[in-house]
């Protein structure tokens, strides 16, 4: 474990010493503190591999991808100083370190962002590009997805394709994310409105469908993302108690996609739910309504 921030270390000065199996997670996860992070045992044991003298046999090409899919289903982010994998581990502001990196990245970076699969190479797709392009992508990007899968995909790629101009590689991989963290839909947001006044209270409206019926919900918060997680409790007679609610941009951008995580108690036990839209309030809904199935997936009841 990683309670002392020494996880990472112990484990390499246990390889130096004969240890032949590390014990690692994925982005450190874990409970308390975390554990080793993989990335980091990996690239260490790689690019130090006059001090080791092991090898792991990980495809490190396939680090970042799998690093951003784990947090993604996990429902945690990464933290942007994470070593290896951060979203600022290659990203430099000084000048100095600028003018040396535009030199020779050598100087300032001891590993490639290629050897661990982040790359500068960009392909986006478009609302034309069509089943064809979409499934070829989403192989590029190593996934293998059943006919069904695909089409549930597609549809939602449309549907952000739509809003969007451009869908990035990110954009796809928080669309297969959702998809592949799916769970039966006891419930389904099917319309939605949230108001924000700062002259009056912030209201919400909500049309949930379940077993065939849909049902309303309207309620007032503190502000809308409030308001419509208690119009959502109303419409579906389920009362979370939110624990934690997370938003992080996935792309940047005015039309960039979002995703929402969120995690609440119920009964004594922790679910959560996550979702990604343009629109943070969408996606907060959605999210929110993602718990609650993922609730009842568990086998949980309302309170």
């Amino acid at each position: 474990h990683d309670d002392l921030g020494l996880a990472t270390a112990n484990s390499l000065a246990g390889v130096q010493n004969g240890a032949v199996q590390i014990e690692c997670a994925m982005n450190g996860l874990g409970e308390r503190a975390g554990n080793a992070s993989l990335e980091e045992v990996v690239m260490a044991i790689r690019t130090r591999a006059d001090v080791f003298g092991a090898d792991t046999q990980v495809e490190s090409k396939e680090i970042a991808r799998t690093s951003r899919m784990v947090g993604s289903l996990m429902g945690i982010p990464v933290q942007p100083n994470k070593a290896i994998v951060g979203a600022n581990a290659f990203a430099h502001s000084s000048g100095i370190h600028q003018d040396g990196i535009l030199k020779s990245r050598a100087t300032f970076e001891i590993i490639r962002p290629e050897d661990v699969g982040i790359t500068e190479h960009r392909l986006v797709l478009t609302a034309r590009s069509g089943r064809h392009a979409l499934r070829h992508r989403l192989e590029e990007l190593g996934y293998d997805l059943s006919d069904k899968n695909f089409e549930e995909i597609y549809e939602r790629f449309i549907a952000v394709a739509d809003k969007k101009r451009e869908v990035s590689d990110e954009d796809l991989e928080a669309i297969v994310g959702e998809q592949i963290a799916a769970v039966p839909e006891a419930y389904r947001l099917v319309a939605m409105r949230a108001i924000a006044d700062t002259e009056a209270t912030p209201s919400a409206y909500v049309r949930v469908a379940c077993e065939g019926d849909v049902r309303e919900g309207e309620a007032t918060g503190d502000g809308p993302v409030d308001a419509l997680f208690r119009a959502i409790d109303q419409a579906t007679g389920w009362h979370l108690r939110l624990r934690e609610y997370a938003v992080r941009s996935i792309t940047s951008g005015r039309e960039a996609m979002g995703e929402v995580s969120v995690h609440a108690e119920v009964g004594g036990a922790v679910t959560s739910g996550r979702a990604t839209a343009t629109d943070i309030i969408e996606a907060s809904a959605r999210a929110y309504v993602n718990a609650i199935n993922r609730a009842v997936a568990a086998g949980l009841a309302p309170e």
